[in-house]
């Protein structure tokens, strides 16, 4: 593996990793409380809107498919360099030609940089976090990875309308301010540690192909159908809300609309935060009950209409959707299995483009494929013990299986005395200690 640049720890990486992978997300959802201002500027109607967003998720899917599973064997560090300059990239394109097919041109671009990056990042910073807290549980890479996607998704908003109400040039300045802080990104991302071997041999490129593991259609489906509501969701208040806001509400201030967004986004994290030790089938109930109250809210505030109540609904229904992006993707994760070797970023489970959840543990906490198990002496020590009480467990229900045959075997020898056995006033003598202690063998009375 190279180290020929490498100047941090893996844990100032880490955390590198986390801060980049944000400000990628955050710029996805810059354009939100923009949009009315480029439909004044342009003259083009609402649904020019729908379909200028349809190209973020063309770009994330094509990426995903195409390009994601690259960094198994080119490397995490270099294809979230190369993400980052395709940001960079969408943002000189947003500068220059900020008409309708500029808009969509650089939408795209840009999602292809996210999908790019949510796939090596998320291995990335699995690994990442394994070489420098060995004994710690994947959870917390897990949970940075998911609040890096999604809480750069809620915070794009809230600073494109900053930019947008107070700021001059609002079409343009805050694109620059990205381009440069992807310009800094990739080249601090150059010091990050690699942890891929990128000198081995690696497979012919191929396009990912999706695979659904035996018997797992049912889950996959359930998992699917949760992960497509709450997008629906995102999709329309990341889209939509800002124009229906002025249209609708007549709000003229563009924070207003980056905020409301933000909020929504926001409760989906807080949510998932706060229930992730609820048990699942809790869980579900909860985000059902959200979503549907939510959606409710948000369709009469928006026909009465009433301001308060649509931001309610959308805060409401975005913690539903969480909970349930979350609940789909702990299904489809539990459906899918293990991943077979090398293949760590591949196009995901729903999860994978908003709050990542990697159920299993990094690479550097698994046995390697030679046999020889290089995980921590902690984790081998706390394994030793799991089985040590798993064989103590296995024990006492052995002994207790034959305590049960036992007494079954004295009670037919009994009944069989009382219906004309042995004479009446014989007295059936207790069972020799050696029956009494072997479970295989049958009592035998005298």
């Amino acid at each position: 593996m190279s180290q020929a640049r490498r100047t941090m720890s893996d844990l100032t990486g880490f955390w590198v990793v986390a801060a980049a992978f944000t400000t990628v997300t955050a710029y996805a959802t810059v354009p939100t409380p923009l949009y009315p201002l480029y439909q004044a500027a342009d003259d083009f109607p609402v649904p020019v809107v729908t379909f200028i967003f349809a190209a973020f998720a063309v770009g994330v899917v094509v990426s995903l498919f195409l390009i994601g599973h690259i960094s198994d064997w080119a490397g995490r560090r270099r294809m979230a360099v190369i993400a980052m300059l395709v940001s960079a990239i969408a943002a000189v394109v947003f500068i220059v030609w900020n008409s309708v097919p500029g808009l969509v041109v650089a939408r795209f671009v840009d999602e292809v940089s996210v999908g790019t990056l949510s796939a090596a990042a998320t291995a990335h910073l699995a690994e990442l976090r394994s070489n420098a807290r060995p004994a710690e549980t994947p959870v917390v890479a897990a949970s940075v990875a998911g609040a890096a996607n999604l809480g750069g998704l809620a915070l794009g908003p809230l600073v494109g309308g900053l930019f947008a109400e107070f700021a001059p040039d609002p079409l343009e300045l805050p694109h620059a301010v990205f381009l440069v802080l992807f310009v800094g990104a990739a080249v601090v991302l150059r010091h990050v540690p690699e942890t891929v071997d990128t000198s081995a041999s690696h497979p012919a490129y191929r396009p990912q192909r999706l695979a659904l593991p035996a018997g797992s259609a049912a889950a996959f489906t359930a998992a699917s159908t949760g992960a497509a509501a709450s997008f629906a969701l995102f999709a329309l208040f990341t889209s939509l809300a800002p124009t229906f806001l002025h249209d609708t509400f007549q709000v003229s201030d563009h924070l207003v609309d980056g905020a409301t967004v933000f909020a929504v986004f926001g409760a989906a994290a807080v949510a998932q935060v706060l229930l992730v030790r609820v048990a699942q089938r809790a869980q579900l109930l909860v985000a059902i009950l959200c979503f549907a109250i939510g959606l409710v809210s948000i369709a009469a505030g928006a026909l009465i209409p009433i301001l308060g109540l649509f931001v309610v609904g959308g805060i409401v229904a975005g913690a539903g959707a969480g909970i349930m992006f979350r609940f789909g993707a702990r299904r489809g994760e539990r459906a899918r299995g293990t991943r077979p070797p090398g293949r760590d970023s591949g196009p995901p489970l729903p999860h994978r483009v908003c709050g990542p959840c990697r159920a299993g543990a990094p690479r550097g906490a698994q046995p390697s494929p030679g046999g020889r198990d290089h995980r921590p002496a902690r984790l081998l020590r706390s394994g030793a013990r799991r089985d040590a009480r798993r064989g103590h467990r296995d024990a006492a229900a052995l002994a207790g299986r034959g305590r049960a045959r036992r007494r079954n075997t004295l009670s037919r020898a009994r009944k069989s005395h009382r219906q004309g056995g042995p004479t009446a006033g014989t007295r059936m003598s207790p069972p020799s200690p050696r029956a009494r202690f072997s479970p295989g063998r049958s009592r035998r009375c005298r």
